[in-house]
């Protein structure tokens, strides 16, 4: 397999809430000494860059800040594509870092940015984003995951929450996390490479997988994180599938 470059998922492929998988950072100092390009792609809505990188180092992993790529990187890039400065930023608090030099507002918002809330996925909050985006605010979801895993169980993820407010207000929302073009080929273009070098390894099959397929590269499911044995029966497959991210050197042929 001709490689000259790897993105990973982070949650449920390299670890499982904050223990790193058996083999995951030996994988990632081999596929560095091979001297591979890589970059860590995420749709974690929860965390700010930094805090990501920081909580990276601290599993063990070698990584710098600019290997990462997170939907918030993205959202900036829509934001000023369209000279947009004013923000109703309906997610985590902590993101609110990642928006710095924004005027981050819950009235007059020209765009909301919308992440994951979990149980703050409130009526209250949904109609009162409904009101905003009928006044003309647009809406930037930070990715559109139909499910993710939360403890031991898969639950709702950010997209139901999208559609339903796409729904009510006969729109679409910019999508800018993972399975968006944009989002993958912002990675490969910052990483010098064509699809068709790169390979994506991820436990979605539709945001990893489907998403990496459609931007043109290998990609590689994992059977960690969101796996299921459903995933092998979907119309979207993966070219390789492996048990953990411990036997993605031996597919790429590094030994």
């Amino acid at each position: 397999m001709d490689v000259r470059a790897v993105l990973l998922d982070l949650q449920g492929v390299l670890y499982e809430a904050g223990v790193p998988f058996d083999g995951a950072v030996d994988a990632i100092e081999r596929m560095a000494r091979a001297g591979l390009s890589l970059r860590f792609l995420t749709n974690t809505t929860t965390r700010p860059l930094a805090a990501i990188s920081e909580r990276m180092r601290d599993m063990g992993f070698a990584v710098d800040d600019s290997q990462i790529f997170t939907p918030s990187v993205a959202a900036r890039g829509v934001l000023d594509e369209r000279g947009m400065t004013r923000v109703r930023l309906a997610a985590d608090p902590a993101l609110a870092e990642d928006f710095a030099g924004y005027a981050l507002c819950d009235e007059g918002a020209e765009a909301i940015v919308l992440g994951d809330l979990e149980r703050d996925f409130t009526w209250e909050l949904l109609n009162d984003l409904f009101a905003a985006m009928r006044l003309g605010a647009l809406l930037i979801a930070l990715h559109k995951n139909r499910y993710c895993r939360r403890g031991d169980d898969l639950g709702l993820d950010l997209g139901p929450f999208v559609v339903a407010l796409e729904y009510a207000t006969r729109s679409e929302a910019v999508v800018v996390g993972k399975p968006s073009a944009t989002f993958f080929q912002m990675a490969l273009r910052d990483m010098g490479t064509d699809p068709a070098a790169a390979v994506m390894v991820g436990d979605d099959i539709d945001s990893d997988i489907g998403g990496g397929r459609s931007a043109g590269m290998t990609t590689v499911q994992v059977r960690t994180g969101k796996y299921t044995k459903g995933d092998d029966d979907v119309s979207v497959q993966p070219t390789h599938r492996i048990d953990s991210i411990r036997n993605l050197p031996e597919l790429l042929g590094l030994g």
